[in-house]
């Protein structure tokens, strides 16, 4: 990617620091606590505290910009959209993934549950946008960029140890209010089990009837 390279929405930095080698220019993240513990990672060279519909940064800035998994819990996505054009420079490559419409009709309890199940799902997921390929490309087109390319991925099995993680991550999210830690112990005997199990669903390639859409979108 070509920099200065722009995260939409960083979180607390941990995939920046495991997927690139060299540090990011900027991470951009509205929450306080997340980006704050972002640098205790290192992964990026400044980070901002901003909505990501309002940003500090001069137009036609960033040679690039990518998005993971974030754009589909952002309510006003297409003010977020437009203000990511606008910083990126013309030509600039976006990349972002987001989950489809299979990442509910996929759930295991609601083939029981139905509808109601569906909604609370979506609630503690918090995600709003669960689109297909058509919808996003009408998002892009209106905010500025070309679709060039996309793909799903993410099998709906794998989508199941996804969903069923919500529930038995319970204790985690325990050890984070009681801790500020995610997990108390990164050992091996503490997470081989957890790793056996969920490795074979860990898969990056094309599926047709994946669960999640990689995109690959240009500024005009």
């Amino acid at each position: 990617m070509p920099s200065p390279i722009y995260d939409v929405g960083c979180g607390d930095g941990h995939f920046a620091s495991l997927t690139f080698d060299n540090k990011l220019d900027v991470g951009l993240d509205p929450w306080h606590g997340p980006i704050h513990e972002a640098k205790k990672f290192g992964a990026y060279k400044s980070l901002v505290e901003a909505d990501g519909a309002q940003t500090p940064f001069p137009s036609n800035h960033f040679a690039s910009g990518f998005s993971n998994s974030v754009l589909e819990h952002i309510p006003h996505i297409d003010d977020v959209l437009k203000e990511t054009a606008r910083v990126l420079k013309p030509g600039a490559p976006f990349y972002f993934c987001v989950p489809n419409t299979r990442y509910f009709s996929e759930l295991s309890i609601s083939k029981v549950l139905g509808k109601p199940y569906e909604n609370w799902f979506r609630k503690i997921s918090r995600v709003h946008h669960a689109d297909e390929p058509d919808v996003w490309e009408q998002r892009l087109e209106r905010a500025g960029f070309t679709l060039e390319r996309h793909w799903h991925y993410f099998s709906p099995s794998a989508m199941r140890v996804l969903e069923w993680g919500h529930y038995f991550g319970l204790p985690s999210v325990v050890a984070r209010v009681l801790t500020g830690k995610w997990i108390i112990s990164r050992t091996k005997w503490n997470l081989s089990l957890t790793e056996s199990y969920v490795k074979k669903y860990a898969s990056p390639d094309p599926i047709a009837n994946g669960t999640f859409t990689f995109y690959i979108a240009r500024k005009k």
